[in-house]
């Protein structure tokens, strides 16, 4: 395999600024998928993402995906997502892992036969990691940004 086969995802990091404040309006009720809900005529909750997404700031950044072996998991290429440093690695976590000089991103699966990398897109392969193989799990994935249009 080669290794775009293998790693499918590469990423651009960017610190997280968590110290401005950016409070929107937050509809104060569920929004319907089914029928219309009645709209508000003043909407005065308010919502700021920096302190809603960002838990540990001084260990949060953000990626932009590139590739399309996690899109299974709902992860796309140019998708944003949140990582936080300050979570601790586990099976089933969705992580950003640099492997072998380079960034991807990968679920983590930990069992009696060792760690592997899996793709979320069967035109990828897992990837076991071996003794040789140089690799830090640098942070998890928290969130995922979407642009729709």
């Amino acid at each position: 395999m080669s290794s775009k086969e293998n790693k499918g995802v590469k990423l651009d990091i960017y610190s997280a600024a968590s110290t401005s404040e950016n409070e929107r309006p937050l509809l104060p009720f569920g929004i319907s998928a089914g029928f219309p809900s009645p709209a508000l005529d003043f909407i005065d909750v308010t919502i700021d993402l920096n302190k809603e997404l960002i838990k540990h700031p001084a260990a949060t950044f953000y990626g932009k995906v590139q590739g399309e072996s996690m899109k299974n998991a709902g992860i796309n290429d140019r998708d944003l997502i949140v990582i936080d440093k300050s979570i601790d690695p586990s099976d089933g976590k969705i992580a950003v892992c640099y492997l072998d000089g380079e960034f991807t991103l990968k679920r983590l699966k930990i069992d009696k036969t060792g760690l592997w990398l899996l793709p979320e897109n069967e035109k990828y392969q897992p990837i076991k990691i071996e003794e040789e193989n140089n690799l830090t799990v640098w942070g998890v994935v928290t969130y995922v940004i979407k642009k729709l249009l």
